[in-house]
């Protein structure tokens, strides 16, 4: 059933009544009543079995009164750091309803860097989850002074276990006094950046922050045309809850619309959980994007010749359509049929009731972009970053353009300084940096962040992002060069997996370059080769070769890449190369290849 125009003013509006996120909880989930409300699969479970609204409100409440039983004053900082599933909405929602601060941690972290985040942040408190999670942060707290120690699973030698803290008060049905005495502009949660280069920084945003951001994610989704109603929808969670951009559009958002939510099992089973949970409304990084759009052409090369050329004459159309407009007379009939055959099989695949795929966290490659929307997958692309809580633009449904971040969401403020840098305002931003004044300072200005990120507008108002000013390249020549963007054409090549580009201040560009592992498979099969011998392979190499000719006929003469290494590794958030948000820590990457990267200048 449609809202009314007055109901969708309303629903916008109360995002400005609500003066806390607990709050706006404790009204949310009190309407929902017995609704299904959070799914998840608990282990040995074959199906998602859901928890109502009314359950998960009864849980908060008895959770925040366990908290402050444990000696949890207002104000105080709590780390939580668990896979995504309803204890991690629970915890956060309930440590902020104590009048706590939420610390998130990512369950990629070891001691060393949970140690840091408890040191820095002060955090009274850990929440954890179990197995390696739980004995990387209870390790980092060693050396900490905190109150209590929970744990979501049993046997990880956490004081408390999270059931019985609930239980121990599931008696008390009314929120804690605590609630009344939260304010909009009340710290909410202490965000520590996942740090592409050097320490991470806490970000602190208040309760108004990631409410600004999720009245304008509303206002986004009242533009999708299937929407009739947002406590219809169903959210897929798989990104880490840890990171401002799963949180507040992947929690917060949902919880505050009323709708549903659905807990990933892992990455790797990501497919099967699509399926099975059939979202309407899903958010992701680029690199799944490229991981699916890797996985759905390998598959393809697997199948007739028939099949591939439907495949790609469906493709071919779905992008001429998206780039011009519309596809010719004699091919529309061709078009319906492509439909049927192709399309409508790839989104079923996808749970077949997706209204909008959203795209955020990092820069899009436009190809794989432009490739799951000519098969009839809305993708919308948005821009910001955790010290805007975290989404600043995005498409809109009805003018999208994959080249661009869309125009500026609502109440928010974009403008592009002298030297091309984006400023931002507006009730998003962040209070500064955790006790770092002057990196606060630095970064806000005259009430303007400044993202570091550089770009400028289209004729439409639609942002387009062209790097990280401290990412660009300046060759010997004087010329700027965005690394990002050709990393995106190297990965596109089904023979490479990732890329990174080098080469300031060098007369031109070379890269390191990680091997599709499907390609590497077949190749080394097919050669009857051992995976670790390919390096060294004359055959392999001109393999990569000619997908790194293939990628740099698509560049500029400035762009192109003139020679390259194999890195060692893939870059992963286990060896440090790759952030929890799967963007490369290039300054890393640098360090640890520097004398392989200065080598490739030394010849041809």
């Amino acid at each position: 059933m449609a809202l009314t125009p007055a109901e969708k003013a309303a629903a916008l509006d109360k995002y400005g009544v609500w003066p806390s996120l607990p709050a706006m909880a404790m009204e949310t989930l009190e309407a929902g009543g017995d609704a299904p409300f959070l799914w998840s699969k608990p282990a040995g479970a074959e199906a998602f079995q859901p928890q109502t609204f009314a359950e998960t409100r009864r849980r908060i409440i008895a959770f925040a009164h366990g908290l402050i039983d444990l000696g949890l004053e207002p104000g105080d900082r709590v780390l939580l750091a668990s896979e995504n599933r309803p204890e991690w909405l629970i915890a956060d929602t309930a440590i902020m309803l104590a009048g706590g601060v939420t610390v998130p941690a990512y369950v990629t972290n070891g001691p060393d860097e949970h140690a840091y985040v408890l040191q820095d942040s002060g955090a009274v408190g850990i929440i954890v989850s179990g197995d390696k999670t739980a004995a990387a942060a209870l390790s980092g707290a060693a050396d900490a002074d905190i109150r209590f120690s929970i744990a979501m699973d049993a046997g990880t030698g956490a004081a408390h276990a999270f059931e019985d803290v609930i239980q121990r008060h599931a008696h008390k049905t009314s929120p804690p006094e605590t609630l009344s005495a939260i304010g909009r502009n009340d710290l909410s949660s202490l965000i520590y950046t996942s740090g592409t280069g050097g320490a991470p920084k806490g970000v602190m945003l208040s309760h108004r922050a990631i409410f600004a951001n999720c009245k304008s994610a509303l206002d986004l989704v009242f533009d999708l045309d299937e929407v009739k109603d947002p406590r219809e929808e169903a959210f897929l969670s798989f990104l880490p809850l840890s990171h401002a951009y799963e949180r507040t559009c992947g929690q917060f958002f949902p919880m505050s619309a009323g709708c549903q939510i659905y807990y990933a099992e892992s990455i790797e089973r990501l497919a099967g959980n699509l399926a099975e949970t059939r979202p309407t409304i899903m958010t992701a990084v680029p690199r799944l994007y490229e991981s699916l759009h890797g996985r759905i052409t390998s598959g393809l090369r697997k199948e007739s010749v028939l099949k591939q050329k439907l495949f790609g004459r469906a493709v071919e159309l779905g992008r001429k359509r998206m780039e011009t407009g519309g596809v010719g007379l004699f091919e529309m009939a061709e078009d319906a049929l492509l439909e049927r055959l192709v399309r409508e099989k790839v989104r079923q695949r996808f749970g077949g009731r997706l209204k909008a795929l959203i795209s955020g966290g990092a820069p899009l490659n436009y190809d794989i972009g432009m490739f799951f929307s000519a098969l009839g997958l809305r993708l919308l692309q948005g821009y910001g970053q955790t010290e805007c809580a975290p989404v600043a633009t995005c498409n809109r449904p009805a003018s999208v353009d994959l080249a661009t971040v869309g125009p500026k969401l609502l109440g928010v403020d974009v403008r592009i300084a002298e030297d091309g840098e984006i400023l931002l305002a507006g009730d998003l931003l962040m209070d500064g940096y955790w006790n770092r004044p002057e990196d606060t300072a630095a970064t806000i200005v005259d009430g303007w962040l400044h993202t570091g990120d550089v770009g400028e507008f289209d004729e439409a108002g639609r942002l387009k992002i062209t790097d990280r000013k401290k990412d660009i390249i300046v060759n010997a020549g004087g010329d700027n060069v965005s690394p990002q963007r050709i990393e995106g054409v190297l990965s596109i090549e089904p023979e490479i997996d990732q890329a990174m580009v080098f080469g300031d201040k060098r007369p031109h560009l070379v890269a390191l370059i990680v091997p599709g592992e499907e390609f590497s498979e077949a190749f080394a099969k097919e050669h009857g080769l051992e995976r670790a011998a390919l390096a060294e392979d004359p055959a392999f190499h001109a393999a990569i070769v000619a997908a790194v000719d293939r990628a740099n006929g698509k560049l500029s003469s400035i762009e192109r890449i003139r020679r390259f290494a194999f890195a060692d590794e893939p870059f992963t958030t286990e060896n440090g190369l790759m952030t929890p948000t799967m963007k490369i820590r290039r300054r890393y990457i640098v360090e640890a290849y520097k004398s392989r990267l200065d080598d490739l200048y030394g010849g041809r």
